[in-house]
C-alpha cells in the first residue's frame, strides 16, 4: 500500500544551510575548517548565560514554561512594551512562518523582496497563498515603492527584511515609516529584523517606536546572532496582543525548550555585551569589505554580520570549491536567489585574514 502525501510537499523548496564542519570535512577534503557559510556570532555566549545554562540543566526532567512568562516579561521591560505583545519561537523563522500560516490561505497573496530570506519561498508552499516576489534594486536594496504597487485587496501578508539577506543593506527607519504610512491597514507588516543590532543608520530601538503608530505592524528578531545563541534557536517577534495569540494557536507547545529560554532570559541582560560583539563585528566588516574591493570585487556595503559579494563572470560553484580545498566553508549566491554571488559570515580577525587568502587564490 503507498502512502499518499500532501499535494504541498511538493511546492515546498529544500531549505539548505550552511554545511556543518564534519560535512564540510567530508566535501572538500580539508582537514581544518573554517566556518563562515551561516551568519553565526564567532563569539560564544555570555558567561553568565553559560552558567544559567549550567544552573538549568540538572532540571531538564520537567517540561519547559509553555507559554514563556519570564522571557516574554524581560523582552517586554527591555522594550518597553506588555508582555503581551511578545511571541517567543524557536527561532524566529518559526514565527515567520508560523505569521503565514496564521494569516495567508488560499486566494490569498504575500509579497516580499527577492534575493532576501530563503524562508519566505515556504510561506505560499504551506499556505495556498500566492507570493509576489519583488525585485532588488541595483544597489541590492528593497524596493518599497515596487512593493507598495504589488499590494491588492488580497494581500496578507509582506516581508521586508532589514538589513536584507543575504545581500546585508539596510533601509533606516525613516524610510520604513514611510512605507508603513502608505501600506494598507488590512495588511500585516513583517519587518524581520534578524540582523538589526549590527547596522549603525539608526538606533536599533527605533523601529520599535514605530509599533505604536502602526497595528499592522510586526517585528521580528532573534536571540542566534549577536547574543551567540544560534544553537539554542531562540527568537521573537513584537507586535499587537492579537498576532502573538494567532501565532500561537497554530505552533506546537513547548516550542521553546527549557535551556533557550534560561539561556535567551539571561542574555537579553547583558546590554554592554551586545555592545561590544557589534563593535567587534563593525571592525571586521570594514577589513572583509576593503580586503575584497582591494582584489577587484565590489560587495554593497553591508550593515549585517555578513559581506555579499559578487563575482563577476567568475563560476560560482568553482569559487566555492576552491575555497573549500583551502579550509573556507561559504554560502553559494544561486542557493539563495542571486547566482554569481558568495556570501560570507564575518569571523574572527584571523579567520577573515585566511578567507581574503583564499578567496585571492580561489579568483586568480
Amino acid at each position: 500500500m503507498t502512502i499518499t502525501f500532501a499535494q504541498k510537499l511538493k511546492r515546498m523548496p529544500h531549505y539548505e544551510a550552511g554545511l556543518h564542519e564534519d560535512a564540510a570535512r567530508e566535501a572538500f577534503g580539508a582537514d581544518e575548517i573554517i566556518k563562515l557559510a551561516s551568519n553565526e556570532s564567532p563569539w560564544g555566549p555570555h558567561a553568565a548565560v553559560i552558567a544559567a545554562i549550567a544552573a538549568a540543566a540538572p532540571h531538564l526532567n520537567r517540561y519547559p514554561d509553555q507559554y514563556s512568562r519570564r522571557l516574554r516579561r524581560r523582552i517586554a521591560e527591555r522594550f518597553e512594551v506588555e508582555p503581551a505583545q511578545v511571541a517567543i519561537g524557536n527561532g524566529s523563522c518559526e514565527i515567520l512562518l508560523a505569521a503565514a500560516e496564521a494569516l495567508c490561505e488560499p486566494g490569498a497573496e504575500l509579497v516580499f523582496a527577492w534575493p532576501s530570506f530563503s524562508i519566505y519561498p515556504h510561506f505560499a508552499a504551506l499556505t495556498g497563498a500566492r507570493e509576489v516576489r519583488v525585485p532588488l534594486t541595483e544597489g541590492y536594496v528593497h524596493d518599497l515603492d515596487a512593493m507598495l504597487t504589488e499590494i491588492t485587496a488580497a494581500t496578507q501578508l509582506v516581508c521586508v527584511n532589514n538589513p536584507n539577506n543575504p545581500t546585508g543593506t539596510h533601509l533606516p527607519a525613516a524610510r520604513i515609516a514611510h512605507f508603513l504610512e502608505r501600506v494598507p491597514r488590512h495588511v500585516t507588516v513583517a519587518l524581520d529584523e534578524a540582523y538589526i543590532e549590527f547596522q549603525i543608520n539608526d538606533d536599533p530601538d527605533q523601529t520599535v517606536d514605530l509599533l505604536k503608530r502602526f497595528p499592522n505592524l510586526v517585528l521580528f528578531r532573534t536571540f542566534s546572532k549577536v547574543y551567540g545563541l544560534a544553537g539554542l534557536r531562540c527568537g521573537y517577534a513584537l507586535g499587537s496582543a492579537k498576532f502573538r495569540a494567532a501565532v500561537d494557536a497554530v505552533r506546537q507547545p513547548f516550542s521553546v525548550n527549557e535551556l533557550a529560554q534560561v539561556a535567551a532570559s539571561e542574555a537579553i541582560l547583558h546590554g554592554d555585551d551586545v555592545t561590544g560583539r557589534v563593535e567587534r563585528t563593525i571592525v571586521e566588516r570594514v577589513f572583509v569589505e576593503e580586503g575584497a574591493r582591494d582584489l577587484g570585487l565590489d560587495p554593497p556595503p553591508s550593515q549585517a554580520n555578513f559581506s555579499w559579494i559578487p563575482l563577476g563572470d567568475r563560476d560560482e560553484a568553482e569559487v566555492i570549491q576552491r575555497l573549500g580545498e583551502r579550509g573556507i566553508v561559504v554560502r553559494g549566491g544561486a542557493s539563495l536567489g542571486g547566482p554569481g554571488h558568495i556570501r560570507v559570515t564575518y569571523g574572527t580577525h584571523s579567520e577573515n585574514e585566511r578567507f581574503l587568502d583564499a578567496l585571492g587564490a580561489a579568483i586568480a
